[in-house]
């Protein structure tokens, strides 16, 4: 049986059967079935947290401050670390932009999701790199030249577009070597090496629970508390306020409270917690290595596909390709992957549009095409992922 609630068999119009394939988990995974239990079993229980005397209250209470243990220790977080609960990645880092202290410069790359590209006021976007090496040389490159109270360094750990693995450690050496923070987005790592983010140096870390299989609407900022404890309240309200007085004068919570306004969303955060031990225990994900070998040994056979690739062929990555359709529609293709053989794909520029416009252009002239295609199509795989949905796939393009 598979650890991932799945629909099994779908039927299709021409009134065959088969099981879907769904390789679009780097948009939004499936749920744990150990997660689907956790939030079950907890149900019954359901109540407020924080803000009660009963013995609902305080279960739920204890079980939302031991979600946020696990998460802390999944992440290596010391003493002198938050840990918040956000709706997901994208609200994690506007978060943490509202916490930079002022006239803290910013430096990004080119090549990030747009959860890393758009919340930040004050940023300096560096040319994407085309290996590890070249995004350690160009970071330490522009951290000599920034001039800034405060800089903090913002990347990827994972490409949502090509799977590419970056060097995170190193770039975190390179930033503090400078005196800069680190932040780093974890959504696509976090699935697929959830071990891995202990090791990576980082500041802060943020991560979507919708794509580590606990889709219950929840996502984490995690780091350095003093920036956070410092900043105005995310959102203003109820548990964010640790005293407010006759005067209209607040005082406000330290810690996770004072950006946990509300009441706030224990499912997910039991979601997120119980999926980090389930994936750390199990090590579900290394059958992924030899389905992306297969899956892009195969994408090279057809004449008229491109792989989408920032660094040297064998570079590490997770399971993500995109690829460029040069003869026909990318919707097109994805909707006849979908109603003819049962898979589902994603079509677009994947909320990374410098990136994958550079992606696209890149692979047209490497195939002598006269114009880059609008759209790539990208197929990702994690836990329920088969070979032969991986050879169906092959199969329908060619």
């Amino acid at each position: 049986m598979s650890i991932v609630l799945s629909p099994g068999e779908i039927k299709l119009p021409d009134g065959r059967s088969v099981d879907f394939a769904n390789l679009d988990i780097a948009a939004t995974a499936p749920c744990l079935r150990a997660v689907a239990d956790a939030v079950a079993e907890l149900l019954p229980y359901y109540g407020s947290v924080h803000r009660g005397a009963g013995a609902l209250s305080q279960r739920c209470t204890r079980e939302y401050e031991q979600a946020r243990e696990t998460v802390a220790d999944a992440l290596g977080r010391g003493a002198g670390d938050t840990v918040i609960f956000t709706r997901n990645t994208t609200d994690a880092f506007n978060l943490l932009a509202r916490a930079l202290p002022d006239g803290t410069r910013v430096l990004t790359f080119d090549a990030e999701h747009h959860a890393n590209l758009l919340p930040w006021r004050d940023t300096v976007r560096l040319a994407v790199p085309r290996s590890p090496d070249e995004a350690v040389e160009a970071l330490g490159y522009a951290l000599a030249r920034v001039r800034a109270p405060q800089v903090l360094v913002s990347v990827t750990a994972a490409s949502n577009v090509t799977g590419e693995v970056w060097p995170v450690a190193r770039l975190a050496e390179v930033a503090h070597r400078f005196g800069a923070r680190i932040a780093v987005d974890a959504a696509q790592l976090a699935p697929h090496d959830p071990a891995a983010l202990a090791g990576l140096g980082a500041d802060y870390v943020a991560f979507s629970g919708h794509k580590l299989y606990a889709p219950f609407g929840a996502g984490v900022l995690a780091g350095r508390a003093d920036w956070l404890d410092a900043a105005e309240p995310y959102l203003a309200g109820g548990g964010a306020s640790a005293h407010v007085g006759d005067d209209h004068a607040v005082r406000w919570a330290s810690g996770a409270a004072r950006h946990e306004a509300g009441t706030p969303n224990l499912l997910g955060a039991v979601a997120i917690a119980t999926a980090l031990r389930t994936l750390r225990a199990d090590g579900l994900n290394g059958h992924e290595r030899a389905l992306v070998a297969r899956l892009r040994a195969g994408l090279a056979e057809l004449p008229h596909v491109e792989e989408l690739r920032l660094f040297p062929a064998d570079a590490e990555r997770v399971g993500i390709v995109s690829f460029a359709l040069l003869d026909r529609d990318a919707g097109d293709v994805a909707v006849a992957l979908g109603r003819e053989h049962g898979i589902g794909v994603r079509t677009g520029l994947f909320c990374a549009h410098p990136l994958t416009r550079r992606l696209l252009a890149e692979a047209a002239e490497r195939k002598g095409a006269d114009r880059a295609p609008e759209h790539a199509v990208r197929a990702s795989l994690g836990i329920g992922t088969t070979e032969e949905h991986v050879e169906r796939l092959l199969a329908a393009l060619r």
